[in-house]
């Protein structure tokens, strides 16, 4: 079997990538539970459906430029990113959301396959309490396609995130 952009060697359909990051963090068993599916997993609903989990369960990783500067956040599915929060919380000026050739060129992933972790370069990673509401989550594995499932405080770790709220607030 070859390795291409959508399969790994192992078989797991992650990103090649993602499973080399997967191993040199020491948990290479992970990519054994990665779930390729035949229909895109590019947004949080799509992902749920297709897991079978509540949106909520599903950890989306959003790039943002930061004063110039990307930055990853890690946000629960079914919550939206506040930028003002983001902003008051690393003391900046502006933030944007990352335009998708940022997003690729820091973190070696298109949007819709970003993992929380596994990227080309380290960012800064904020990730929103609300994950932690959960036993388990499911992230991107590198590509549009592929997902894994993880516990919250462990993935957090290991994309070494900051706890945040920087969830926009309901009404």
């Amino acid at each position: 079997m070859t390795t291409t952009a959508t399969t790994d060697a192992g078989g797991s359909g992650a990103h090649p990538r993602f499973v080399e990051a997967l191993r040199e963090m020491g948990i290479g068993e992970l990519a054994g539970e990665v779930r390729r599916f035949p229909e895109a997993t590019r947004t949080a609903v799509e992902a749920a459906a297709a897991v079978g989990c509540e949106l909520n369960q599903i950890c989306k990783s959003l790039v943002f430029d930061v004063d110039g500067e990307p930055v990853l956040v890690l946000m629960d599915g079914g919550s939206r990113v506040d930028v003002e929060r983001v902003r008051e919380e690393l003391g900046a000026g502006k933030v944007s959301r990352a335009k998708a050739d940022v997003v690729r060129e820091t973190t070696g992933y298109a949007i819709g396959g970003v993992p929380p972790f596994g990227h080309r370069t380290r960012t800064r990673v904020l990730a929103d309490r609300g994950l932690l509401g959960h036993d388990v989550v499911w992230a991107a594995a590198g590509t549009p396609y592929t997902v894994f499932p993880m516990e919250p405080k462990e993935l957090v770790a290991h994309a070494g995130g900051t706890l945040v709220d920087v969830r926009e607030r309901t009404a």
